[in-house]
């Protein structure tokens, strides 16, 4: 039984992006720094640093709410090149442990280390020399999660952050959960926390006290992943390589816009980039979505989807204006616009299919 325990490894940096900042600009050190947005409360915040989160400040924040939560705050502009260079680095160092790293973002990722290069058994010892070295290495903490699940790496891995580290071993695993407040379940958001609260659901205990139907009925098809997860039960395994099911393009402006004919034109601007990046990769979609947000935050999305495969720049630009004329862009101010080509040409193994495109 023991031998199929897995060995599972959650990786997560701390505050990532504004910690680089942190890094190359000895000023920000110490101080409540905003990435992305602006002080004018433009944008909405890609990062903030711990410093500026005991204000209350948290990524994909508006900046406009930021900035009235915490006056004194720096925003710097998000130097991704950067980001993405550090990422590689960390990544170069999981890769000297195991081939199966799972990469969720620039900041994160997932280790299967059950067996691993350097044959070392123990999975907390592992995670150790990672945080080493990424330290060494970047200058930069990370935090870690060790347990024999994703989802219960993932939990730990926020347990002690920042620069901390969290074991969950299988006969731990029971009474770690029972007490873990519902908050911290991971996938379990705001809204759906005061639901389970309303309910009376504080903890894990609570929790597991409900049958699976009971909590199918109140929350849906997700109830079946509540029972599950709290009973530490999650068979995913540590995907190498996520395979890319949409491509996508969207700007923030720093001004609103509402001229009509410049969105027009921007659109064929963003589908052109996207067309460009399908051809080089040999992909094609059928679902095109036009994502809208409006100056005042509101968010929206449409989409339609062919029966064939699409990658030109004008057939994307075309349906992106067509769905245009379901929102109320023209007559509102709009913040943001992006389109995203999804539904891709891929066979069930994950591989880009022969493409067929017909030719108008």
């Amino acid at each position: 039984m023991s031998e199929s325990i897995k060995k599972i490894i959650h990786i997560d940096m701390d505050a990532f992006y504004a910690s680089v900042e942190q890094r190359d600009f000895p000023e920000y050190r110490g101080k409540p720094v905003i990435v992305g947005g602006s002080p004018e409360g433009r944008g909405v915040v890609a990062a903030a640093s711990y410093e500026v989160r005991k204000f209350g400040v948290h990524s994909a924040m508006p900046a406009a709410r930021a900035v009235r939560l915490c006056p004194q705050a720096i925003f710097v502009k998000p130097r991704f090149e950067v980001y993405r260079e550090v990422s590689e680095q960390i990544r170069d160092i999981f890769f000297q442990f195991t081939d199966l790293v799972e990469p969720l973002s620039l900041d994160e990722a997932y280790l299967d280390v059950t067996e691993n290069h350097i044959n070392l058994p123990s999975a907390t010892l592992i995670a150790k020399e990672i945080r080493r070295l990424i330290k060494e290495k970047t200058r930069l903490t990370a935090s870690a999660g060790v347990a024999f699940n994703k989802f219960l790496a993932k939990v730990a891995s926020d347990i002690n952050k920042p620069n901390g580290m969290a074991v969950i071993t299988p006969d731990k695993a029971d009474a770690f959960l029972e007490s873990l407040p519902i908050g911290k379940f991971h996938g379990i958001g705001s809204a759906t926390e005061k639901k389970m609260k309303s309910l009376g659901i504080y903890t894990g205990k609570d929790l597991k006290e409900w049958d699976e139907i009971d909590l199918v009925e109140r929350f849906g098809k997700t109830g079946r992943y509540y029972y599950r997860i709290v009973r530490g039960e999650d068979n995913r395994e540590v995907k190498a390589h996520r395979i890319r099911k949409s491509i996508g393009k969207e700007r923030t402006f720093s001004e609103d816009v509402e001229e009509l004919d410049w969105i027009h034109n921007f659109l064929e601007e963003l589908a052109e980039k996207i067309s460009m990046s399908m051809k080089k990769k040999k992909m094609a979609g059928k679902t095109v979505t036009l994502k809208v947000r409006y100056d005042d935050f509101e968010t929206l999305t449409r989409s339609t989807s062919f029966s064939h495969y699409i990658n030109k720049g004008e057939d994307i630009a075309e349906t992106a204006k067509s769905l245009l004329q379901q929102t109320e862009v023209g007559k509102r101010k709009v913040r943001l616009l992006g389109i995203t080509l999804s539904n891709l040409n891929l066979s069930e193994e994950g591989r880009f299919e022969q493409l067929s495109i017909p030719f108008d």
